[in-house]
């Protein structure tokens, strides 16, 4: 997706090998622009998955996959990361480990929300290694709903978490997949295969 790459070159922030910082668009400020055309991407790709929820993980998917969910036509559901004093029973729960924020949480969504007859699209808005999308799919899986796919804004794919979900059969959609974060500078997959 063009329009993402330029903003993670022209916004993006190489705060290490590891870490990219895009705060002024995606994951505390937001481009509305930008997530409606997000949001029609990830519908156009998965739209013939006959999809009858979006789930994210609080907060920074949230955005992302709300207009992904008002494309398609259909809810979003976001898992929980903090206790609640209304959403505190009957719940499906997972964990899920932060390398970012190095801390281990239990993520909830309540049962009332979904079941056996969804098919489910998981959106957010990093994959490194594959922690929360794999916590949401645990939560579908207990659910008996099917997973459809999930979509990611941007896939880290130096880092092995698009890997593991597609060698467990999951169709992953990624809008840009960053091959390195060397030396202060954003390189692509398909830069690096071009070269």
């Amino acid at each position: 997706m063009r329009e993402l790459k330029e903003k993670i070159i022209s916004e993006g922030i190489v705060l290490s090998e590891h870490v990219l910082k895009v705060d002024s668009f995606l994951n505390h400020q937001m481009d509305p622009v930008l997530m409606k055309k997000i949001g029609e991407t990830f519908a156009k790709k998965f739209r013939d998955k006959e999809i009858t929820k979006v789930i994210t993980l609080e907060s920074s998917g949230i955005g992302p996959a709300l207009m992904t969910a008002y494309e398609l036509g259909v809810p979003l559901i976001f898992a929980r990361k903090r206790k609640s004093l209304t959403l505190n029973s009957d719940l499906y729960i997972s964990k899920v480990y932060s390398f970012t924020k190095q801390e281990e949480s239990e993520i909830s969504i309540a049962r009332k929300f979904i079941d056996c007859s969804d098919s489910i699209l998981i959106i957010d808005d990093f994959l490194a290694n594959g922690q929360a999308a794999l916590g949401l799919i645990d939560i579908i899986q207990q659910a008996k709903a099917q997973v459809v796919g999930v979509g990611i804004v941007i896939e880290k794919a130096f880092q092995d978490g698009g890997r593991r979900l597609r060698e467990r059969g999951i169709h992953v959609e990624s809008l840009a997949q960053i091959a390195s974060l060397t030396d202060g500078k954003v390189r692509f997959v398909e830069e690096v295969v071009t070269q």
